[in-house]
């Protein structure tokens, strides 16, 4: 799994570098070995030039106009460059919608895994053009991080204009690279920057980090570096910063729902509950629920919170907002004789909860 960022694939003026393009292309096209799948920046970088736009635009608009002018434009320079070799590429567009709700995550997986076996390269992307604030990633290392767990990757490689995590200033004399993370300890004490300097991404080293984290804690290494270092990382030589894997893999789609999806309303829980829930992993029945925040439909993504308003959990809810006032701190033998034996059954079922471990 390999992400390169916006900056990296770029000139100084904000359009495309097809030199860039190709020589990351060399790389990942000399490994036919590999199955790789690519996760690619700079769609909204590449709309820029043709819309008349000299910088990144700050509103949603005209960012979703640039990416829409753009994805065509990067897609086209992938196409092109991987047919040197001989290789096809196909696109895939994703919102976190698509990877949190349990068909469309399924729907994603399955043509990923296709194309793979048909010896395509996926070329991944959030999907800019269409992605709301409430349903962005927000940026495309954590994209990575969770696509890598949905095909089961074996390695996360993520690019960009740096060679690694520094422990401080990369700029500053004195600071130097850190070269293994085994754990959140090893980055106590580690400032961590923000954006890059060339202003057409979103991310920066503290995306970069959380990213790795995220995927080595369910159980795939990452290896942080810069572009121009990423054939020693395809062939397992020893560059950048290499963040050693943490957990192990858990049920595909909790990842998705403790990262990628927006909780679209709230259940308050009494302590009970609370209890049940995180400490005995039980499901949450309506007898624990103490009210009910927002509007949501069955299905959706919910915070379970408890009496302090701190959020404990996350996960998706069978009943509709405006049902569960009605069944709350009642048993579901209860409601069953009253309601039907549709309403025999969890609020949030165990298997669609994770715990948000604070």
């Amino acid at each position: 799994m390999v992400k390169i960022g916006s900056s990296s694939l770029t000139t100084a003026a904000g359009g495309l570098d097809a030199d860039r393009v190709d020589a990351l292309v060399d790389v990942l096209a000399k490994h036919q070995d590999k199955e790789i799948v690519l996760v690619s920046s700079g769609a909204i970088a590449a709309g820029l030039a043709p819309l008349g736009l000299e910088r990144r635009p700050r509103d949603l608009a005209r960012q979703q106009a640039a990416a829409s002018v753009g994805q065509g434009l990067l897609v086209a320079r992938y196409t092109a460059s991987f047919a040197r070799y001989g290789r096809r590429v196909g696109q895939v567009l994703l919102t976190s919608d698509d990877t949190s709700r349990r068909a469309h995550y399924r729907n994603a997986y399955r043509t990923l895994d296709q194309l793979l076996a048909m010896g395509a390269v996926p070329i991944v992307n959030e999907n800019d053009t269409v992605a709301t604030d409430e349903i962005r990633f927000g940026d495309n290392d954590r994209l990575a991080a969770l696509v890598a767990h949905l095909v089961r990757a074996d390695l996360l490689i993520l690019l960009s204009d740096v060679d690694g995590l520094y422990d401080g200033d990369p700029s500053l004399p004195g600071t130097s690279r850190i070269a293994e993370v085994r754990g959140p300890e090893d980055l106590e004490g580690v400032s961590i920057g923000s954006a890059g300097k060339s202003g057409v991404g979103t991310g920066g080293m503290v995306t970069k980090v959380e990213a790795a984290r995220i995927a080595a804690a369910a159980g795939t290494p990452v290896v942080l570096t810069s572009a121009v270092h990423a054939a020693d990382a395809l062939a397992g030589a020893p560059t950048g910063t290499h963040f050693l894997r943490t957990g192990r893999r858990s049920a595909d789609r909790l990842l998705w729902l403790a990262h990628a999806s927006t909780p679209q309303g709230a259940l308050v829980l009494d302590d009970g509950a609370v209890q049940a829930v995180v400490d005995r992993h039980s499901s949450l029945l309506p007898a624990g629920i103490a009210s009910v925040e927002g509007e949501f439909s069955a299905g959706d993504p919910v915070e379970l919170r408890d009496g302090g308003g701190r959020a404990v959990a996350r996960g998706l809810v069978n009943f509709d907002a405006r049902e569960i006032p009605r069944l709350m701190g009642r048993s579901t033998r209860d409601l069953a004789r009253e309601l039907g034996p549709a309403y025999e059954r969890e609020v949030v079922h165990r298997d669609d909860l994770v715990l948000l471990h604070h």
